[in-house]
């Protein structure tokens, strides 16, 4: 059976809901404060809610963190290759949201950092499987391993999902061109999109950038609740989105590519694939916690419920 393999970070989110951010040198009182799995978390999550076999090559750690990101995965039977790294924790993300859902980030480091050639090829990718990669696999200690695992897995006939990130647009040239080498399938928001390509508009964007991947690549700008732009080689489509009442939008980008990467494991065209992919994230704002995505028959519901109305 096809899996969705992700190659990245699973952190723990500290989520504080705070009314604003404190300028600096200031302070602000929370409103409450929540610990989650996150980080690769959420795609693995949305990937097997969508009905796909996921699996964490990344590495994790020993410590509490470590064992919540083990318990979240466990509870929905999406496995772990890899060992616990011994002696090291899991890192934290403080996930700072704000009234509306928007989010800013503060990021430890710890186990999630030591990878190499052999933890991920515990993986054991095999033909039809999709791999999913971080632009924040991109930065050392994670960027050498990562890019030549990828490059030794060239042949096997598994497909590459890139989600950039925040990050990819200050990597150095030679490290983007390898990352792009290996990618399939681009997909990211129109911010960093933009980044990338120094176009603002993002069906212009997702143009340039499936020209900038390999033969029979294909490129998806997320585009908030306007939904997102395909580009598969014969122009560029955009996909209508759902707009909500955004309560949290951290994962939302993730439940996106989880469940895109879940519909393309089960056969899906592009299309098909995008427009689930928009119901998921659409779904996912209006849920606090970032592994919030819907399960399949929650987007199949909500389609029905569009479609009734």
């Amino acid at each position: 059976m096809t899996r969705v393999i992700d190659t990245g970070q699973a952190l723990v989110d500290l989520v504080i809901e705070v009314p604003d951010l404190p300028v600096r040198g200031g302070n602000v009182m929370a409103q409450t404060e929540t610990r989650y799995a996150g980080g690769s978390v959420n795609i693995l999550l949305a990937a097997a809610r969508a009905g796909v076999r996921g699996v964490l090559a990344g590495a994790h750690g020993t410590g509490p963190n470590g064992d919540l990101i083990r318990s979240a995965l466990s509870a929905e039977d999406v496995a772990i290759s890899p060992e616990p790294v011994a002696g090291v924790d899991t890192g934290l993300c403080v996930v700072l949201v704000e009234p509306g859902g928007e989010r800013t980030f503060i990021t430890t480091l710890g186990a999630e950092r030591q990878i190499s050639i052999e933890s991920l090829q515990t993986s054991d990718p095999q033909a039809g499987d999709l791999i999913t990669v971080t632009g924040y696999s991109l930065l050392e200690p994670t960027a050498g391993p990562l890019l030549r695992w990828l490059a030794q897995i060239a042949d096997v006939g598994a497909q590459v999902i890139f989600d950039p990130g925040a990050v990819f647009a200050d990597l150095p040239q030679r490290v983007r061109n390898q990352m792009l080498a290996s990618t399939a399938v681009w997909t990211s928001n129109a911010e960093e999109a933009a980044g990338a390509t120094g176009l603002a508009d993002p069906g212009a964007a997702a143009e340039k950038l499936r020209d900038m991947l390999p033969a029979g690549g294909v490129a998806i700008v997320r585009d908030g609740e306007r939904g997102c732009y395909l580009n598969t080689g014969a122009g560029t489509e955009r996909i209508a989105g759902f707009p909500q009442r955004a309560v949290d939008t951290n994962g939302a980008g993730d439940a996106h590519t989880g469940a895109l990467a879940a519909e393309l494991a089960l056969g899906a065209d592009w299309h098909t694939a995008a427009h689930r992919a928009n119901v998921a994230g659409a779904i996912k704002v209006t849920r606090k916690g970032p592994a919030t995505a819907p399960t399949r028959a929650e987007v199949d519901d909500f389609l029905a419920g569009a479609a009734a109305n």
